[in-house]
This record gives structure tokens, sequence and C-alpha cells, in this order.
């Protein structure tokens, strides 16, 4: 439905305010309360509220929307206790809710804008949206605004639509306007909607920038800037077990059983998030709908015929992301998936970023997608990493001094350097894959000989000739918005996330960064390594090194401590294999977990059972709750296997381990 022209409040609805007083969210949906915002101060709202806040991992077991809107808010828990009770958002009869910074954070699943909508609600206000979570706003027809609009509106004001598509591209007012993508699209394919076109003359460009230009659709220069409204097309993607079910209920639901999808050799379903869930004995009543999810992937990968990386024989092939790299994502590259960890394919010297479930179902179906050309920020490497620092501790202190102030915020963050050429591909893909933490639009990391090398190892008879040319390299004077920012690699330290205080209001965010030698004893009752993040070669690597050394000096895994290492692919557990990793692993008392997401969703083993539990885990993300109730910090792969045998949170030192079995 398209929304009004003039957009005013909707007599008898409510506004719902979620602020860091749980007390006064309470109050709202049980009805005792209605604010105003001169009652509350921006400052009293909630940031950074996370989609595994919206709609926890068991809330997207479910594929229609009706269904995911009645647990809204699920996973927002304070003192162990639900804040919203089931229905609670839809029996509140809200039609605005109201935060603060950086509203939907995390992951790219649009099941929590989805949860909003069909509880009733159309507008969404907020001091600043994460770039993914503000396009599913776009894409199901739920209006944005910021709190200027909001008083305006509480004053009895008509807002003019026009409002509402301030600062934004000319194709994504037309979205606005036309009430989400899929009344775009098809408005587009019947003539109604007239594209605007881009006219942006030959200048500098940066590596997000000749990505883009060179995918245009259509005449014209291949040159673009920041903000132009462009058509392009997509070299490839992929959904999971978390969305492909509800992306063929929604090709189904708008273009009828028998729709085909445009060059579905170029994209892929893969079975990796759910594998474990079998084994989280919290998940057992949710089985049925979880079998449900599978079944219907199965019916779109052999209805779509689409790449087929499904579990075989009880096994899945490996992480979406970790899989992807290996196999599909080259130099020069547009990719587009259904999670937010998409933007690891940047490590190729791709672009590539995470989508939801509807925008995803629009460019398959088509062919093609809508972008505003993003802007970028720059980090220019120099120096050599330290022996007891990985690239995971160069993103958490780029998360605590970058993306904590919003420099990165929508941005594609561009890695570039000659500190690049001495990190490894994985080490790269670290850096690639943790953008999405810092709220940035993605990432592009550019390439080198050992970038080819390495595509060459894995992938047999491939043209690395051809794929030099499809490279990237900024223009030496190129613009980007976000700055140019030198980071000698040899300065950082061993660092952590820690889980913050969400029940105070204060989020549990990769941004808490610290010093682990400022952190103080922090005893630990499980360390996970393990991820798209953290389940690569060099990661199995760097818990080999770390076992190997306490194993000679002695040593097994902490008594307290269960120490869990999951492969991100088939081919990293071949690797460990043949190097004669899991020996050592055995011999310390370590779990070997077969390839998949596991814990870093919640959904296998690896997770905590208590609130009391402490883990250091090398995920990605430490949302309360997303890994369990227990308490998460995040660290590098050798922090994770040192804690694992100390039995508190510890950097790793090369011979830490002598003289202490």
């Amino acid at each position: 439905m398209k929304p009004p022209e003039v957009v005013t409040l909707t007599p008898g609805k409510r506004i719902l305010f979620l602020t860091k007083d749980p007390t006064l969210i309470r109050r709202q949906l049980q009805g005792e309360l209605d604010l105003r915002s001169s009652d509350v101060d921006v400052s009293d709202l909630l940031d950074d509220i996370n989609t595994d806040i919206m709609t926890p991992a068991w809330v997207c077991f479910r594929h229609r929307p009706e269904d995911i809107a009645r647990d809204a808010y699920a996973g927002l828990v304070v003192d162990g206790e639900r804040i919203f009770a089931t229905d609670a958002l839809i029996d509140g009869n809200f039609e605005v809710v109201v935060s603060g910074l950086r509203k939907g954070t995390g992951s790219s699943r649009e099941t929590a804008v989805q949860a909003e909508k069909w509880s009733g609600i159309r507008i969404a206000i907020a001091s600043s949206f994460a770039p993914i979570h503000a396009r599913n706003n776009i894409n199901q027809g739920v209006l944005m605004g910021d709190h200027d609009i909001l008083r305006r509106l509480e004053q009895g004001e008509g807002v003019p639509l026009e409002d509402f598509c301030r600062g934004h591209d000319p194709i994504t007012q037309l979205i606005i306007r036309q009430g989400g993508l899929f009344p775009f699209a098809k408005a587009l394919a019947k003539g109604e909607v007239e594209m605007p076109t881009h006219g942006t003359a030959a200048r500098p460009m940066n590596m997000t920038e000749k990505i883009l230009a060179a995918h245009l659709l259509g005449e014209g220069e291949p040159y673009v800037a920041p903000g132009d409204p462009v058509l392009v097309s997509v070299d490839g993607g992929y959904s999971h077990d978390f969305t492909s079910a509800q992306v063929h209920y929604f090709l189904t639901q708008e273009y009828g059983e028998g729709y085909r999808i445009k060059n579905p050799e170029r994209f892929a379903a893969f079975e990796d998030h759910l594998v474990y869930a079998d084994e989280v004995p919290r998940f057992v009543k949710f089985l049925g709908n979880i079998d449900v999810m599978r079944n219907l992937q199965r019916e779109f990968q052999e209805h779509s015929k689409v790449n087929d990386f499904l579990v075989d024989d009880g096994k899945s092939p490996g992480i979406c992301h970790e899989v992807a790299r290996e196999s599909m994502v080259n130099p020069g590259d547009f990719i587009q998936a259904t999670d937010s960890h998409t933007c690891m394919g940047g490590c190729n010297n791709a672009l590539a970023w995470g989508v939801g479930s509807t925008e995803y179902a629009n460019l398959i179906y088509n062919g093609f997608t809508f972008v505003e050309v993003p802007e970028a920020i720059r980090f220019e490497l120099v120096g050599e990493l330290r022996p007891e620092v990985t690239a995971k501790d160069v993103m958490l202190y780029i998360l605590l001094h970058f993306a904590r102030p919003q420099k990165t915020l929508n941005r594609v963050m561009e890695f570039t350097g000659p500190g690049v050429s001495r990190l490894s591909m994985d080490e790269r893909a670290t850096l690639a894959n943790m953008a999405t933490e810092c709220t940035a639009r993605g990432a592009v990391v550019e390439a080198d000989g050992a970038t080819f090398a390495w595509l060459a190892k894995h992938r047999p008879g491939y043209d690395v000739e051809a794929m030099r040319q499809r490279a990237v390299a900024p223009d030496a004077d190129a613009v980007y918005a976000g700055g140019v920012h030198s980071i000698d690699l040899a300065t950082i330290e061993p660092m952590v996330a820690d889980p913050g205080d969400p029940d105070r209001g204060i989020p549990s965010d990769p941004t808490n960064g610290e010093l682990i030698a400022n952190l103080g004893r922090v005893e630990v009752d499980i360390a996970y390594g393990g991820s798209c993040t953290a389940g690569k070669a060099d990661d199995l690597t760097f818990y080999h090194r770390v076992v190997k050394e306490a194993v000679a000096a002695g040593l097994k895994v902490h008594p307290r401590v269960s120490f869990l290492i999951q492969f991100g692919s088939k081919t990293v557990e071949d690797f460990a294999r043949d190097q004669g990793m899991v020996e050592a692993f055995e011999q310390a008392g370590v779990k070997l977990i077969q390839p998949g997401c596991g814990a870093c969703i919640g959904c296998g083993p690896g997770v905590s059972e208590t609130a009391e539990q402490v883990t250091v885990s090398a995920i990605n993300r430490n949302y309360k709750g997303r890994s369990g109730p227990g308490r998460l910090y995040l660290a590098s792969p050798l922090s994770v296997a040192a804690s694992a045998f100390t039995g508190y949170i510890t950097a790793y030192r090369p011979g830490m381990f002598r003289g202490m079995s």
C-alpha cells in the first residue's frame, strides 16, 4: 500500500518509546503510560538495538511475517525476564516505535522489520539507523524519521511524505513512495515509474566506486559518485537455512508458484546456520519449525536451480561466507546475499554486503538491483603485527576508535597499504568480515599477488590473468568522505570487547573495546573458536600454535573450561587434519566440531547455559543472548586459546607456558 502524501498520526494509535529504563517500557506495553517526546530526552532512549534483540534466532525459525510478529522484541531481556511477552507489541496498539542511535545493528535479518510492521508499526523513529536495517525498512514500506519529525507529528502536524524521503537518492524515494520494493518493482515493470539517470562525469574513483561503475546497467559514462542512484548487475549471491524459506515464500506470493529466477547458476543455497540446532536443549521445542525451514530451503533450491551447498549425509560443506570466498567470489565482483557477513567476500577484492529477504528475492528474480553509491573510508595499513596479535585485534581496535564514534557508519571500509601485503588472505578475510560490526556497508581489500595465488590454489584452472584485469585499486586522488587513516600494525595490542551491561542500558556490543592488559582477572567457563570470522585455516593455525606449546609444557585445557573449536568449512577441516593439528587438539582436551555456524548464532555446541557462565569467544558479536544467556567476551583466536589453558582471559605470549605444568 502506498503511503499518503501527507503523513499524520492515527487517532487512537500509540507511540512506543524504547527507553533505557525497562520499567517505562513495561508500563507502556501494559497500557498504564503514554509518553511524548517532551517526557523523554533522546539520551534516555536505547542505543544500538540489534536485530538479535528484535527477533532472536528462535523467532527466526518461522518464515511467515505474521507469525514472527507475535514475538517481536523477544530478545529484550532484563534480569532474566522478557520485557515483551508474546503478542505484546501487537496488543499495544502502537504505530510508531522510537529509539536512539544505530537502530538495527548486527544481522541483516529482515525479520526484525517484519516483526514491527506486522505488529502495526508504520513509522520508525531513531537518531540513526544501521544501513541494512534501514534498507529493510524501506523495502518493507516502513517510514523512517528522526526525532524532529516525531515532535511535529505529536503536535498534530501533517508531515509531507517528501520529508520522509529527504536525504535518500531518487530511486529510494520512488521505492518509499510506492510503499516498498515489490510494489516498486511491479510498477517499474508496468512502466508506471520513470527511472532517474545519473550523469556523473569522469572523476577519480576509489575501489567501491570502480566496482559499482563497472556493473552499471544502461547507457552513460562508467563513473559514479557517492549518492548516485544506479541500477547494477550482480555477479552472485546466496541465501542460507534461516532465509531461503522466506525468499521462496515471498517469490511465490509475489510471482506465483511457477516463478523463475534470472541466472540461477550465479547463486547458491547454503545449509550452515541450523546444522547443530538439534543439539541445543532450549531449541528442542522448536525442532518442528526448524524442519519446516530446512524442507522449504530444499524446495527452494530444487525449484530455483541455484547451486546446492546443502547438508549431504549429515555434513555441511561449511559456513556460507567461507565457502563463498573459496569458490564463488572473484576480484571486481559485486555480491549480494542474505547475511550481514556477506561483506567477508571483500577480502577477495570484491564489493559485497548483506541484504534482507525481500531485496534478495527481488534481485534474483530480476537479475539486477538498485544501489545508492555509498561513501567510503580508507584504512592505510603499515608495519607488521607482533606474534601475539592478529587481525581480530585490529578490528577490535577499529571498532573502538572508529565505529563507536560512527566514522564507519554506512560507509565501505577500504583496506590498502603495505601492511595489507603482510597479512595472509585469511587475516584479510577477518578485516572484511567484521565491517558489519562497524555498521559499515561493506569492505574491500586491495589485491596483490597473494590474492591471486590463494584463489588459484582453491580453484583448479583459475584464470589468474583474467582476474588481474578485473581487480581494482583506488586512484591516487580518489575521494574518501570518511577520510584516510593510517594504522601501524606494530602498535596494535591484544584486545577484547566486553559484554557491557544491557540490564542497565549499556548495550553488549563489539565496540566495547578494552586492552587485555587493562582487563583484570576474568575467569572463563567456555572458550570457543569458530564462526566465519575465526574458523579459517589460519585461525586453526593460531589455535594449534597455542595448543602445541601448552601440550609441550605438559598442560591440558583448564579443568573448569570447555574449549571448543569448530571448522569453518570442509576445506579448513581437511587442512587441519593434513597438518596434523587434530592430535594435539585431542591430547589437550579440545572438543572439535564439524563445519557450521554453531555457537556464533546460538545454534550449536559452545553456547552458554546459564547467565553466570562467562565465555571468551573468537566470533564477531557479543550481543546478549546471541550465544546463550551468559556473559560473552570477544577476543582473537590466540587469546581464546591461551585463556582456555589459564582459566581466565589471557593474551597469548610465545613461550608463556614454560614452567606452568
